[in-house]
């Protein structure tokens, strides 16, 4: 489906651009676009892959994934039935999750690619994605968020009297578009059109030997060890809690805040510590997992160009402006506020573009209008379903998605129609 729908975006923005005189912008969006996905996305995240790929690897050894996956295998073998429970996407998965709940974006991206490499492990069909690699991009893309960041920083700088108002209603539309995802993914793999082709040959001893290994030990006195380190980042977010701009908060926005804040750092010191402590030799084991992360890097460049200048020349001609002339009438007709249609149609597409559109509502409605909550929620509880796609995809060489992008583009219908109920409901007037 993916072929289409990029074939559409560009051939679209081609012939918009000449019939309304802007194929100039649409020849600078292009190539913009591409150097943007190389030079501000591409190679930084290179970097941020090898020091989370490098940290898998120290979870891996040290038998951390095993105990995530074996901590939440009951609901992991409802969602994904195919892939064995001990074996290692299982925590991989749940670590992408939860970096994705505390809006860890820098974390999330990598654990998420990591996942996706676990995943092609069992997958018997190179090229084509896996129910268990669509119903996790269907989680991705859905993505529920315990604080949008972002969001909540750009009503802040725009003066908004409480700015974290939003954090429910995002947090509500954000689950109900996740449960929209599962149960659209869980839906459309039980069609015909998107059946599975025969498969090839199954490693299956593989597998065998991933669950029949022993995870180490911690040495006698690790616990211990791991009690102090747990203990000062206690200390720390006490600390964090208690700045002069928290104090103001509810109680729960700032633990969660504070739970964003140092998980990273704890991650970063915490992974090495416990595999040093199980006798890992953790520089060797870290440099060979952060070798992976920047081949992952390098192998998804073409398909980051491939959606990112798409998406920029569509929008450099005109063609979300078009849409929104063409079906806001219908929308306003059920009561859908068409100033909120451009956001929207761009969320899904590209997140740069969505921020963009959001601050200049913001900036027109008011930081404390309702269309300006409604928009908000929509950030918050909705995610760039293509962009998702295109990298995670992309870095396992998936070219046959199957129903990933019709269950993704459900929970991201669910997430909008979520968000504008539940902010008529709390703070229309």
């Amino acid at each position: 489906m993916l072929n289409y729908i990029w074939l559409g975006l560009v051939v679209l923005a081609v012939l918009m651009g000449g019939f309304s005189g802007h194929l100039q912008e649409v020849s600078n969006a292009a190539f913009e676009a591409c150097k943007a996905a190389v030079m501000n996305i591409a190679l930084p995240l290179a970097g941020v892959m090898a020091l989370w790929l490098g940290l898998m690897k120290l979870a891996e050894k040290s038998g951390l994934v095993e105990i995530l996956a074996r901590a939440l295998r009951p609901v992991l073998k409802w969602l994904f039935p195919d892939v064995p429970a001990a074996h290692p996407a299982m925590g991989t998965m749940v670590m992408n999750i939860a970096a994705n709940m505390l809006g860890l974006s820098n974390a999330a991206t990598p654990l998420g690619l990591r996942a996706m490499q676990d995943l092609e492990k069992l997958n018997p069909r190179p090229g084509t994605a896996s129910n268990a690699m669509c119903t996790f991009l269907a989680i991705n893309t859905a993505s529920v968020q315990l604080i949008p960041a972002t969001t909540v920083a750009i009503l802040a700088a725009a003066g908004a009297k409480n700015p974290t108002q939003i954090i429910g209603t995002a947090f509500f539309a954000s689950c109900c578009s996740t449960a929209a995802g599962i149960l659209a993914v869980k839906f459309f793999e039980k069609l015909p059109m998107f059946a599975l082709p025969p498969a090839g040959p199954v490693a299956a001893p593989q597998v065998a030997v991933e669950e029949e290994r022993l995870a180490p030990r911690l040495v006698w006195w690790g616990t211990y060890a791991l009690l102090i380190f747990a203990a000062a980042f206690v200390y720390f977010g006490w600390q964090h809690a208690a700045l002069p701009g928290m104090a103001a908060r509810q109680p729960l926005v700032r633990f969660v805040e504070s739970v964003s804040y140092l998980a990273i750092p704890f991650l970063v010191g915490f992974f090495p510590l416990y595999a040093a402590l199980c006798r890992v030799k953790v520089y060797e084991e870290f440099v060979e997992g952060a070798k992976e992360g920047f081949l992952v890097a390098i192998k998804i460049i073409p398909y980051l160009v491939a959606i990112i200048s798409a998406v920029a020349m569509f929008r450099a001609a005109g063609g979300i402006d078009v849409i929104t002339k063409a079906i806001g009438p219908a929308l306003a007709a059920i009561s859908f506020p068409s100033e909120l249609l451009p956001l929207a149609l761009m969320r899904p597409l590209s997140g740069s573009g969505a921020t963009g559109i959001f601050a200049e509502l913001v900036k027109s409605q008011g930081p404390d209008s309702l269309i300006s909550q409604m928009g908000a929620t929509i950030m918050g509880g909705t995610e760039t379903t293509f962009y998702v796609l295109a990298v995670y995809f992309g870095s396992v060489g998936v070219r046959r998605t199957r129903h990933a992008v019709p269950a993704g583009l459900c929970a991201d219908l669910a997430g909008v129609t979520a968000s504008v109920i539940i902010c008529n409901l709390v703070f229309g007037r």
